[in-house]
C-alpha cells in the first residue's frame, strides 16, 4: 500500500536552480521501479511504528492493569506524553535544525485557524475513544471504532486528499465488513456510548485529513514530522488536560496511594514520563507515513495491525476464534491485498516527470510542469518549456525516447511565444505520486 517515490523528491524549483535541465516522463518500467523501492522503504517506516504501537501496548496494559501497576487515570498519562512529545521534538529542532526545523513558523492567523482544531480534534477524538470505554464492552468499542476508516475515506474526499473512486469506495467497505466480523461477538448495546465511540471516529477521520493537509504545507513550516508535533502536542496537551480533569477527578488522582509521600511520587511520575518516549516514537512515525503515503493507507496499516494482533494471538496464545472471525480476517485481508493493488495500478498509470538523474520531480505547493507537446503547466519560478533545442535534441535521440523540456524563466520570451500555461489539477494525489491532470492548449 506504499505508494510514495521512495527518495526525498527533487522540488521542481530545486530542479532547475543550476541552469536548465532536462525532464522527461517516466517509463512504465521506472514507475515499477520507484513504486517497489518506495514500498521497501514505507514498508519499514510502517514496522517501526508496529514495534512502538505494540510496546507503547504492552506497557499500558501493565500499567493500567489492576493486577500490576493498576494506575485507572489513561487520559491523564495520554496528556503527560503530549508534553513529552513536545520536549523531544523541540530537542530535534534545536539539535538538528538543518532537518527538522523548516525555514517557516505558521502565523498566528495560520496557527490559530488550522493547527488549533487540529489538536482540539486530536484531544476530543481520544478524550471521547476513553469515555465511551466507561459504558462499553472493548468488543463493542473495536467493532464501532471500525467505522474510523468510513471517515477516513469521507473527509479524505472532502478535502481533496483521495480522487473519488468508487472501486476505491467499494474496497473500503470490504474491509470495513471484514473488521466488524473480524471482532463479532455477543455484546450488550448502549446507545449513548455507541454515539461517544462514533463521534471519535467522526473526529478521528477529520483530524488525520487535517494532519495530512499540515504535513504538506511548506508555508506554514509544519511539512516535517518533528515539526508538526512540536506545534500540536501543546495544544493537545491542553485538551486532554481539560477532559482529563473533568473525567479523572485531578482532585482524587493527586490524593491517591500514587502520590503520597516524595519517593512515591518520583516514581509514579517516571513511571509515567517513560513510555511517553515510546509514544512520540510512534507519533513521529505515524506522521511520516502520513506524509507520505496518505491518511488511507494509513488507517489501513492500522487495520494491518489489528489484524496481525488477533493472528498472533490466536497462534501464540490460543485466543479462541469462531468461524465468523476467521471469515472476518480473511475478507479483511482480501480488502488489504486489493487496496494494494488498487495504489499499485493507479501508480503505475499516472504521469510522473523525472529529472535527468531519475528522481521524481515533485513540487508541493502545487506548482506545474510541463508535458509533451500539446499541454503546458506552470512553475512558480522558471517554467519548463519545449524550445527549439529541445525539439532538435529529439530529432537526434533514439526512436521511443522520452520528449526533453529544460527552463526558461523570462517570461517576456513566453509572451512573444504566445504560450498558454494551463494549470493542472491533483499535482500531488494522495499516495504521494506525482499524478497530473492535463487539458489541451486553449481548451
Amino acid at each position: 500500500m506504499a505508494v510514495d517515490h521512495g527518495v526525498p523528491p527533487i522540488y521542481a524549483e530545486e530542479a532547475l536552480e543550476d541552469g536548465p535541465s532536462q525532464v522527461h516522463l517516466a517509463t512504465v518500467e521506472e514507475k515499477k521501479r520507484l513504486w517497489v523501492r518506495n514500498a521497501v522503504i514505507n514498508a519499514l517506516f510502517i514496522a517501526s511504528w508496529f514495534t512502538f504501537a505494540l510496546v507503547l501496548s504492552l506497557y499500558n496494559k501493565w500499567m493500567f492493569s489492576p493486577d500490576h501497576f493498576g494506575f485507572p487515570y489513561p487520559l491523564f498519562v495520554t496528556m503527560l506524553h503530549m508534553f513529552v512529545q513536545f520536549v523531544f521534538s523541540a530537542i530535534m529542532r534545536v539539535g538538528w535544525p538543518q532537518t527538522f526545523r523548516p525555514e517557516h513558523n505558521p502565523s498566528k492567523r495560520d496557527y490559530a485557524s488550522k493547527a488549533v482544531p487540529t489538536a482540539i480534534a486530536t484531544g476530543l477524538d481520544i478524550g471521547l475513544s476513553n469515555l465511551s470505554l466507561k459504558t462499553i464492552t472493548l468488543t463493542f468499542y473495536t467493532m464501532c471504532k471500525s467505522s474510523s476508516l468510513v471517515f477516513v475515506l469521507a473527509f479524505a474526499f472532502l478535502f481533496r486528499l483521495e480522487q473519488f473512486s468508487l472501486r476505491l469506495i467499494g474496497v473500503i467497505f470490504l474491509i470495513f465488513a471484514g473488521v466488524l466480523l473480524m471482532v463479532a461477538s455477543e455484546t450488550h448495546f448502549v446507545l449513548s456510548g455507541l454515539i461517544l465511540v462514533l463521534s471519535a471516529s467522526a473526529l478521528g477521520g477529520l483530524r488525520w485529513s487535517l494532519t495530512q493537509l499540515l504535513l504538506r504545507d511548506k508555508r506554514m513550516g509544519l511539512n516535517n514530522p518533528a515539526a508538526t508535533i512540536f506545534w500540536l502536542s501543546p495544544v493537545m496537551g491542553v485538551t486532554l488536560a481539560i477532559i482529563s480533569a473533568v473525567l479523572d477527578s485531578w482532585a482524587t488522582l493527586f490524593r491517591s496511594h500514587f502520590f503520597t509521600g516524595t519517593s512515591e511520587t518520583l516514581r509514579t511520575l517516571f513511571l509515567l514520563f517513560l513510555p511517553g518516549i515510546l509514544a512520540f516514537s510512534m507519533v513521529l512515525s505515524e506522521y511520516y507515513i502520513i506524509q507520505r503515503t496518505g491518511v488511507v493507507p494509513m488507517s489501513i496499516a492500522g487495520i494491518a495491525k489489528e489484524v496481525t494482533t488477533i493472528t498472533v494471538s490466536a497462534w501464540f496464545f490460543g485466543d479462541e476464534l469462531t468461524p465468523l472471525n476467521i471469515t472476518g480476517v480473511a475478507i479483511t485481508v482480501c480488502g488489504i491485498a486489493l487496496y494494494t493493488y488498487h495504489k499499485y495500478r493507479k501508480s503505475v498509470d499516472s504521469t510522473v516527470p523525472l529529472d535527468a538523474h531519475g528522481n521524481p520531480i515533485v513540487d508541493l505547493d502545487d506548482a506545474n510542469i510541463a508535458l509533451e507537446d500539446g499541454y503546458q503547466l506552470q512553475l512558480e519560478s522558471a517554467p519548463l518549456v519545449r524550445s527549439n533545442a529541445d525539439e532538435e535534441l529529439d530529432r537526434q535521440a533514439p526512436q521511443g525516447s522520452p520528449p526533453a523540456y529544460s527552463a526558461d524563466g523570462e517570461q517576456e520570451d513566453l509572451r512573444q511565444r504566445d504560450v498558454l500555461f494551463d494549470s493542472a489539477e491533483d499535482l500531488i494525489s494522495s499516495d504521494g505520486m506525482t499524478n497530473l491532470s492535463t487539458r489541451p492548449r486553449g481548451s
